[in-house]
């Protein structure tokens, strides 16, 4: 892993964004991840520097030859990683529980997404024991508001 400084201008403290190596983000195989580091792309951040726009998805999904539901589905990854708190361990389960971006994480009201996810757990697991403690989500949720700002 590797991180940098972001810096809330609101307040004096420091947070680091996470970079991670391509091949520790979750769901990639081993062929597309060979894709990705054939072209370049050897980390998280790598990944979202090339996939800013709709026009960079779409091309970077033709280089590779894979299909722009999975661009799409690895930068949200990538980007979700990118909070401390969320890091490789959570960005899979904020995305299977519907969260696309920092951005739309800053916005959720913690307890709701706290529910969304608890029903995921249930749903999926028949497990509540492995759902985050709200505070948890609070902290993903805070970071995202810092980081969202001043990354993507």
């Amino acid at each position: 892993m590797v991180t940098k400084k972001i810096t809330s201008k609101s307040s004096k403290s420091v947070l680091k964004a996470c970079e991670w190596q391509i091949e520790e983000l979750p769901g990639l195989n081993q062929e597309e991840l060979s894709k990705l580091q054939n072209s370049g792309i050897n980390t998280t951040l790598e990944l979202v520097k090339q996939s800013k726009t709709l026009e960079a998805k779409l091309a970077l999904s033709n280089k590779l030859q894979v299909h722009i539901q999975y661009i799409h589905k690895w930068v949200a990854l990538a980007e979700l990683a990118s909070l401390p708190s969320v890091g490789i361990e959570y960005c899979g389960l904020l995305l299977h529980a519907g969260v696309i971006s920092v951005a739309q994480l800053a916005e959720i009201p913690t307890h709701r997404l706290h529910q969304q996810i608890m029903r995921l757990q249930v749903a999926t697991l028949q497990r509540r024991d492995l759902c985050p403690p709200v505070e948890l989500v609070q902290q993903w949720s805070q970071q995202a508001k810092v980081i969202g700002s001043r990354n993507f």
